[in-house]
């Protein structure tokens, strides 16, 4: 539901929205600085606003008034060499005020190193050599590509979206999460405050209407749905064409691997995802084993980096669409969503990945969104500064977790039923966390039920070795438990092994579920259904890691294109 809202934002926030987004730049050496804004508003003075400073302190300051203002700033360009914070330093306490604009390291030929690291520590978009003449060749080409790029995914409407809701509402917590996954900005009030309560006022709601989302235009949302949410604020919900050559169905690192290489083929490409693209990789505060990133990268970022690789290369990526059936329509293979729409194609890549499977303790239904929490839950982390934290979980998604939160929590403990985390663990994690003094781990553990009025004040654990049950005081518990496939919708029609993952290549020949319909052997990664394919967790015996997650979502496209030379 959505009615409009008198005179909600205040005539300040309205007039930044018209203004120009702004350049920064930065650099103590006031020929440079001078240098720079002159060649950058020679280029771009008419449509940004170019903001020279020449100390890291006062750009710091003009940042945090912009923010006040409600202004966007495009890009930011830092010299590396400044007395009393460098560059790179600099840069970093920028990302906390302006995270979607695009930052590049100033630097001379020496430091070129640095400026390498600084690419990971603070994810710097490019890095430019002292001196840039001519811009033309030099400058100009590097400040147009992000420039680009940030006008076309990150400069979306949603500047001045407000969520007013209630702290243990469960669906208040999840569309905070759904805009945070989605990289959409947004401010965030709660009900009982005075803000919020003057924000509810003027839309003619009460505190029984929550959670309410109030967009930049004034229109305000109640209780809305995921697909209004990206209506709303910008995300492409509906396939733009009837057919294509690959339909890809899953946004985690396999389907936007595959999405991809297929765009970059030349394949008339479509990815659909039913909430956020990254998946579970996307919702992890620190990947630290993938190949090119010495220092992590988060999910988000690794997501976000990924997600405009596939658009620039011409793939279409749907949002909020969850598919519930899939076909066969001679040649074409016809994936059908919940709304009674369909679209066609020669192909199909299934990348749907797994979902943490719920819990059976006693309370914890009930307790869901109000303190009990499925996976990261990246926007309740803040909540959890000084407090005493459980994660329930031994796989690498409960490790990276456990280390994020222990960075503000009092304390955080995992919980196990193993006698270690070896068995499902990186060797990487197990040893970060046996150096981190705030995490403990309890073996040989696990959650029996959980209490709480309106939301979660205590875990009972049961010690699995002696049978002793013990009540420990908690406001929040994580859990990572388990990977269930999410392949009910394909039921009939793929095979699949007794855990419902899909079986594909020579694990369906040798299963003895299901026919294989052709003369040729299937592709390895195809499923019992020719021309549709498995990648990623999804898939039976697959290696559960983003980096062979992304592989087989490359070799899928390889084999989608020995399927259309030869069906």
């Amino acid at each position: 539901m959505s009615v409009p809202v008198p005179n909600a934002a205040p005539a300040r926030a309205a007039d930044a929205s018209q203004a120009k987004p702004s350049i920064l730049t930065v650099d103590d050496d006031p020929s440079v600085s001078r240098a720079v804004a002159r060649d950058l508003r020679r280029r771009y003075g008419e449509r940004y606003r170019i903001i020279r400073a020449e100390s890291p302190e006062s750009a710091l300051e003009a940042l945090r008034e912009m923010t006040l203002r409600g202004e966007a700033v495009a890009l930011i360009l830092a010299d590396y060499r400044m007395p009393m914070m460098s560059g790179i330093e600099f840069l970093e306490q920028a990302m906390d005020l302006f995270p979607m604009a695009r930052r590049v390291l100033l630097t001379a030929y020496a430091d070129t190193g640095a400026a390498i690291d600084a690419i990971n520590l603070v994810d710097l978009d490019h890095y430019l050599l002292k001196p840039w003449d001519p811009p033309e060749e030099k400058l100009y080409p590097v400040v147009d590509a992000l420039l680009e790029a940030w006008s076309t995914t990150e400069n979306r409407p949603a500047t001045d979206t407000r969520v007013i809701g209630h702290r243990w509402d469960p669906r208040s917590s999840e569309v905070r999460e759904f805009l945070a996954r989605n990289q959409l900005s947004y401010r965030w009030f709660m009900a009982d405050e005075p803000e919020g309560a003057r924000l509810l006022s003027a839309a003619g709601l009460d505190d029984t209407a929550l959670p309410t989302m109030i967009c930049a235009d004034g229109t305000a949302l109640v209780t809305p749905t995921d697909s209004e949410l990206a209506t709303h604020l910008g995300l492409q919900t509906a396939p733009s064409g009837e057919f294509y050559d690959l339909v890809v169905v899953g946004g985690g690192p396999a389907g936007l691997g595959a999405a991809l290489y297929g765009a970059s083929e030349g394949l008339r490409t479509v990815l659909v995802e039913r909430t956020a693209t990254g998946g579970q990789a996307g919702q992890s505060s620190r990947i630290e084993n993938y190949l090119g990133f010495p220092d992590g990268v988060s999910g988000a970022q690794l997501a976000d980096r990924a997600r405009r690789q596939a658009t620039r290369f011409g793939a279409e990526l749907i949002t909020t669409r969850d598919v519930v059936a899939l076909e066969t329509n001679g040649s074409a293979r016809t994936v059908r969503f919940d709304d009674g729409t369909s679209v066609d194609a020669h192909t199909v890549i299934l990348a749907t990945g797994v979902s943490y499977r719920q819990h059976d303790a006693d309370g914890l239904e009930a307790l869901t969104g109000r303190g009990v929490y499925y996976g990261s839950a990246v926007t309740e982390a803040a909540r959890c500064a000084d407090q005493d934290v459980y994660i329930v979980g031994g796989a690498n998604s409960a490790g990276q977790g456990a280390l994020f939160l222990a960075r503000s929590a009092r304390s955080v403990t995992i919980v196990v039923r193993a006698p270690s985390l070896a068995a499902s663990m990186s060797h990487y994690l197990v040893a970060q966390i046996e150096k981190t003094p705030n995490v403990h781990v309890r073996t040989c553990t696990e959650v029996v039920g959980v209490d709480g009025t309106d939301h979660l004040e205590s875990i009972r654990l049961r010690d699995n070795t002696t049978g002793d049950v013990e009540s420990v005081d908690a406001g929040f518990l994580f859990l990572f438990i388990g990977a269930a496939p999410r392949t009910d919708w394909l039921d009939g029609l793929l095979a699949r092994d007794q855990h419902g993952f899909i079986l594909s290549g020579p694990d369906l020949l040798d299963s003895g579920v299901g026919r294989w319909p052709l003369d040729r052997m299937p592709h390895h990664l195809e499923t019992s259904v020719p021309g549709v394919y498995a990648a990623g967790d999804v898939r039976s015996q697959s290696a559960k890691r983003v980096a062979s997650a992304v592989g087989e979502g490359a070799m899928a496209v390889m084999l989608v294109h020995r399927y259309i030379a030869n069906p």
